[in-house]
This record gives structure tokens, sequence and C-alpha cells, in this order.
């Protein structure tokens, strides 16, 4: 997967999660779809995460609501402005 996308890797998450509950396959291979998962799991969830924090920016200004981009800790300050 040259460039992941949520979508793609929830994908091949759950394609993994099938072949694992199938047992066809040997202990050896299973734990290597598992580390898989795992590394699938983890982006989802950072991916997740970031955006349920862009959408926590959007804040009420002047009766409308309005997005203001999302500065991280790794993106600058995360100054709202009042």
């Amino acid at each position: 997967m040259a460039q992941k996308t949520f979508e793609a890797a929830m994908a091949r998450l759950e394609q993994i999660t099938e072949e694992l509950e199938d047992g066809e396959i040997s202990l050896d291979k299973s734990l290597k779809k598992f580390e898989e998962g795992i590394k699938l799991a983890e982006f989802c969830n950072a991916q997740l995460t970031e955006a349920r924090a862009r959408v926590e920016m959007l804040v009420e200004k002047d009766g409308r609501l309005q997005s203001i981009p999302f500065e991280g800790p790794d993106r600058g300050d995360t100054d709202l402005p009042e």
C-alpha cells in the first residue's frame, strides 16, 4: 500500500480479521497478519484522532460557527481566538 488512506486501511484490517477468524493459516502467518493488523489499527486511530481534533476546532464567533486551523503539538500553538 503505497499511500494509505483510512478507507483502504480499514478494508485491509477487515480482510485480516476474516483471515484470522477462519483459522486456515499457519501460526507464523497468523502472527504476521496480526502484526500488520496492529499497525493498521494504529494508523486508523491516528487518522481518527486528527479528524476529531479538526472537528473540535470549530468555534462559535459572532453567532456563527467558524473553522480555525488545527495546530497540534507538532504544528505550533493551540491558541484559540476569544
